[in-house]
């Protein structure tokens, strides 16, 4: 069994058809087709089933498909390893974002990372905290960024930036501009994040902090991004805490008005796991943003 037979039949499982799959490797059809025979001539078991001119896998298949991932995903850590030994002149750097940080934030380190190492390659994924979290586990991503709380031992966490989180309402709503007491927060629907999000977690700690329960809150929409929360706010659906920098281009706009209510600052955070390989990539982009937020 080679690695090459193993990204043929990952390709073609992924894609379901074996020309597609040789189109997308650069191969000869008839090269997928001996690659898939001989695995399956090796071990005497069928990957596929051909129905017609489709295929599906089989039962072994469908077994064998996240084995398959996960080899080629440790030699693909393998050659990043000896490619990026001794110097930045290749390799690539993973990393994944709450929306938050993503929309806003990370960019422009992202840009000035390329430019002063033009060889690495950066990827950049988005999800909640809680789905962050869970890909910096798995190993997915080497660094995750993060403005919700994370309790996990075995991620370094690393403080690069602060956010404040402000309340905001349409224009017409009743608060605008108005100053608000703690439990004048709890007479009023609201539209959230989704659960699992750093923005949400943040203004329910708040919350707590302030005594009050963030299960009394009334939430008639929880919507998963900031962009669907904020325009369901300008159409009149209640209040929301969201990241400034999210609410500054509508309140610059009129589009929404901010309630007068000091909710606090919450913390932008890099994890990174503590046992995984540590890439001079990762290392390089940390100490960048480590340099702008002294300077």
């Amino acid at each position: 069994m080679t690695l090459e037979q193993l990204r043929i039949f990952v390709a073609v499982a992924e894609r379901q058809h074996v020309t597609q799959a040789a189109r997308a490797l650069h191969l000869a059809q008839s090269a997928a087709s001996n690659a898939i025979a001989m695995l399956e001539a090796r071990h005497d078991t069928k990957l596929f089933h051909r129905v017609g001119r489709g295929i599906e896998l089989t039962e072994a298949g469908r077994a064998f498909l996240p084995e398959a991932r996960a080899v080629l995903a440790r030699a693909e850590a393998a050659e990043q390893v000896l490619a990026e030994f001794g110097s930045l002149r290749r390799g690539t750097l993973v990393l994944q974002a709450s929306q938050t940080i993503s929309g806003y934030w990370l960019p422009r380190h992202m840009v000035a990372f390329r430019r002063a190492y033009p060889p690495i390659e950066l990827r950049l994924s988005v999800g909640n905290t809680a789905q962050v979290a869970e890909a910096v586990e798995e190993g997915t991503a080497e660094l995750g960024f993060v403005e919700g709380s994370v309790d996990n031992p075995a991620f370094d966490r690393i403080e690069v930036a602060h956010d404040q989180l402000v309340i905001v309402v349409g224009p017409d709503h009743s608060w605008a501009g108005k100053a608000l007491t703690p439990a004048d927060l709890l007479d009023g629907d609201w539209v959230l994040r989704e659960a699992g999000s750093g923005t949400r977690s943040a203004f329910e700690e708040a919350l707590r902090d302030l005594g009050l329960d963030p299960a009394r809150l009334k939430v008639p929409l929880d919507l998963p991004s900031n962009e669907s929360v904020r325009a369901a706010v300008e159409a009149g659906m209640g209040a929301t805490a969201l990241s400034a920098s999210v609410a500054a281009p509508s309140l610059e706009a009129g589009l929404l008005a901010q309630v007068d209510f000091r909710l606090p600052e919450r913390a932008f955070t890099v994890l990174r796991h503590r046992e995984r390989y540590r890439s001079r990539a990762a290392d390089a982009f940390l100490a960048m943003m480590r340099s702008e937020r002294r300077g």
